[in-house]
C-alpha cells in the first residue's frame, strides 16, 4: 500500500503537535482493494483553527470542520482534506446536519459515516526504539510553548501509559523520551467490520441504515453507485431501508442527484445501476419516464421489452467505453416508444418516437441540471437515431443532407448510438456492411480531400477575371488549378490562382484535360484507401 509522502507528512505533523490523526474513508477502502485513491482524507482531534496553524498554506471555507492543506510533493502541490472529528446530530432536511458538533474520539467520528467500507481508518504505528535527534525536531508555533503538563498522549487503540506521553516539540532540545513515527507502518482501525464486507462484496450501512439515510438521503444513491463501481451487492437491511424511504431523495438538490447519476452511468456496469435504482424505487423520483417501458413489448424486430432494450443499449455503450452523451442517448433513444405505440406484438408500430424521444431527453436532462451543450447533443442523437441508409437508394447528396442535419461533429457519436441500438436489440453484428459503407461515404463526402472546394477560388472568380461565360471550360480550369495545389499546397492563394488561370486559359481543352489526369488518379487513390479502411468492396 503506497501512501504519498505528503500524506505521511501531514499525519506526522499533526501527531508531533499532540493530536490524533488518521487516514480515513474512501482512500482506506481503495488501498485495501488495491486501487489508486482519487483523494486523501485525514480525520483528526485538532480543531480547524489548530490545523491551520500547523499548515499555514491551507484554506477553510466550510462549516463542517474540513481544512484543505496544500503540501508540496516533489514538483507538485497535493491538496489534502483534514477534518476535525464530528459526531451525529439531527438532519431535519435530510441533507445537512442542523448543527455541527465536534467529537472527542475516533469512534464517534466513524460511527456517523455512511457505509462500513467507508468507515475504516489507518493510523501510523509508533516506535520507542530511540529518542529523536535534535536535527529531527520540527518547530511549530502554536501561541507559545506548551507546558510539560499539557502534553497529551496519542490514542491508537487505547490510551498510552503516562510514561509514554510525549511533549510537543516546539524547538530546542527535546524533553523526556520521544516517540518516533514509523512512516511506512500503519494499523487499520475497523470498528464496523468493513474489511469483512469488502471480502464479502457488500455495501452495508453503518449502524441503523434508516438513520444513516435520514442524515443524508443522497446516501441511498451512493449505495447504488458503490455497488456498481465495485461490483458489490447491497446488504439486505440496507436495501430494504432504501426501498422504504426512497421518497426522501426528493429532498436532495437536482445537481447532487445529477452528479451521482453521472457516476453511475459512466461506470463499467451502468445497466446494473439503472436496474438497482428501479428495484429500490429511486428511479421513480429520478427518471420516472424510463419505468413506462418496463414490461412493454415491441414488435417482430425486437426480442426485448422497451426498458430491457434501453438498459442493454446502455450496457454496450459502457463496454465500448463510449462518452457520456452516447450513453445517455443509448438510455433515452426509445424512451418515447410507450407513448407512440400502436397495435401489439408482432405488428406494433412506434411512429415519431424519435421526435418525441428527443423532447423527453431534453426535459429529463434539463430537470437534472445537465449542461446545455450536452443536452443539445443528446437530443440531436436521439432525434436522428432512426436514420435510414440503403446502399442502392441513398445518394451522396442524401448523406450530405444527413451531415448538415446532424453536424459533422456528431456523426461519429450517431454511428456509435446505432451500434449500441443494434447490440441492445440482440443483433450479433454490431457494424454490418451497410453501416460500414455509410461510414465510408460520410468520410468521402465530408473530407473532400481532392475537391475543387478546397481551392481559394471558385467559378465566379474565374469568369470575372477571364471575362468568359459559364460552361464546361470553367470546370477544366478549376481542376487544372487543383492539380497544381495538390502538388504544392502553398499555391492555394487567390492572387496566384487567378494569375495562373489566365495562363492556363491559353491552353486547349485537350491540354487542360491532360493536366487534370493527376486529380483523377488522386481521387482513385484516396477512394481505395477509404474503402480498405471500412472493408468496403
Amino acid at each position: 500500500m503506497r501512501i504519498p509522502k505528503s500524506v505521511k507528512y501531514a499525519l506526522q505533523k499533526l501527531e508531533e503537535n499532540g493530536f490524533d490523526a488518521y487516514i480515513v474513508g474512501g482512500c482506506v477502502r481503495d488501498l485495501l482493494l488495491k486501487r489508486r485513491p482519487k483523494d486523501w482524507d485525514i480525520t483528526t482531534s485538532a480543531k480547524p483553527e489548530q490545523i491551520q496553524k500547523i499548515f499555514p498554506d491551507s484554506f477553510y471555507q466550510n462549516k463542517f470542520g474540513t481544512v484543505t492543506a496544500r503540501i508540496k510533493e516533489r514538483k507538485n502541490i497535493r491538496e489534502i482534506q483534514i477534518t476535525t472529528y464530528r459526531k451525529e446530530t439531527k438532519y431535519t432536511d435530510k441533507r445537512h446536519p442542523d448543527k455541527v458538533k465536534w467529537a472527542k474520539t475516533l469512534k464517534e467520528d466513524l460511527k456517523r459515516r455512511d457505509f462500513t467500507i467507508n468507515a475504516m481508518a489507518m493510523g501510523m504505528v509508533q516506535s520507542t526504539k530511540r529518542p529523536l535527534r535534535r536535527s529531527e525536531a520540527r518547530p511549530v508555533e502554536l501561541g507559545g510553548p506548551l507546558r510539560r503538563s499539557e502534553a497529551r498522549p496519542v490514542e491508537l487503540g487505547g490510551p498510552l501509559r503516562r510514561s509514554e506521553a510525549r511533549p510537543v516539540e516546539l524547538g530546542g532540545k527535546a524533553q523526556g523520551h520521544n516517540l518516533k513515527l514509523k512512516a511506512n507502518k500503519f494499523r487499520i482501525i475497523d470498528l464496523f467490520n468493513g474489511q469483512q464486507d469488502l471480502k464479502d462484496k457488500l455495501i452495508r450501512a453503518v449502524g441503523n441504515p434508516k438513520d444513516r439515510f435520514s442524515e443524508d438521503a443522497l446516501r441511498m444513491m451512493r449505495a447504488v453507485r458503490f455497488a456498481v463501481e465495485l461490483n458489490f451487492d447491497i446488504e439486505k437491511n440496507t436495501f430494504n431501508a432504501i426501498e422504504k424511504n426512497a421518497y426522501w431523495i426528493q429532498a436532495i438538490s437536482k445537481e447532487r442527484i445529477r452528479d451521482e447519476l453521472t457516476k453511475i452511468i459512466m461506470s463499467d456496469k451502468p445497466d446494473k445501476g439503472i436496474e438497482l435504482l428501479r428495484k429500490t424505487g429511486l428511479l421513480t423520483y429520478i427518471i420516472p419516464e424510463l419505468e413506462n417501458g418496463v414490461g412493454v413489448s415491441q414488435n417482430r424486430h425486437h426480442i426485448y421489452t422497451i426498458y430491457t432494450h434501453l438498459i442493454l443499449s446502455l450496457k454496450y455503450a459502457a463496454l465500448r467505453k463510449y462518452n457520456l452523451a452516447v450513453r445517455l442517448a443509448a438510455l433515452f433513444h426509445d424512451i418515447a416508444k410507450p407513448q407512440t405505440k400502436k397495435g401489439e406484438w408482432p405488428d406494433a408500430t412506434f411512429y415519431n418516437h424519435d421526435v418525441l424521444g428527443a423532447k423527453f431527453a431534453i426535459k429529463i436532462l434539463q430537470r437534472l441540471k445537465f449542461p446545455k451543450k450536452l443536452i443539445e447533443k443528446v437530443a440531436i442523437l436521439v432525434r436522428n437515431h432512426m436514420f435510414v441508409y440503403d446502399i442502392e437508394k441513398v445518394s451522396e447528396a442524401g448523406v450530405r443532407r444527413l451531415i448538415r442535419r446532424v453536424g459533422m461533429e456528431n456523426i461519429p457519436d450517431l454511428i456509435k448510438l446505432r451500434i449500441c441500438d443494434r447490440l441492445g436489440s440482440g443483433c450479433p453484428k454490431a457494424v454490418p456492411y451497410k453501416l460500414r459503407h455509410l461510414q465510408y461515404v460520410i468520410e468521402r463526402v465530408s473530407k473532400d480531400p481532392i475537391s475543387v472546394k478546397m481551392l481559394n477560388i471558385n467559378g465566379n472568380d474565374i469568369m470575372d477575371a477571364l471575362k468568359i461565360s459559364p460552361g464546361p471550360r470553367i470546370g477544366l480550369l478549376l481542376n487544372a488549378l487543383l492539380s497544381e495545389v495538390l502538388e504544392n499546397p502553398k499555391r492555394n492563394k487567390k492572387e496566384y490562382l487567378i494569375k495562373r488561370a489566365k495562363e492556363l486559359n491559353k491552353l486547349s481543352d485537350k491540354q487542360l484535360k491532360e493536366l487534370t489526369q493527376k486529380v483523377k488518379e488522386k481521387k482513385e487513390e484516396v477512394d481505395m484507401e477509404l474503402k480498405q479502411k471500412y472493408w468496403v468492396k
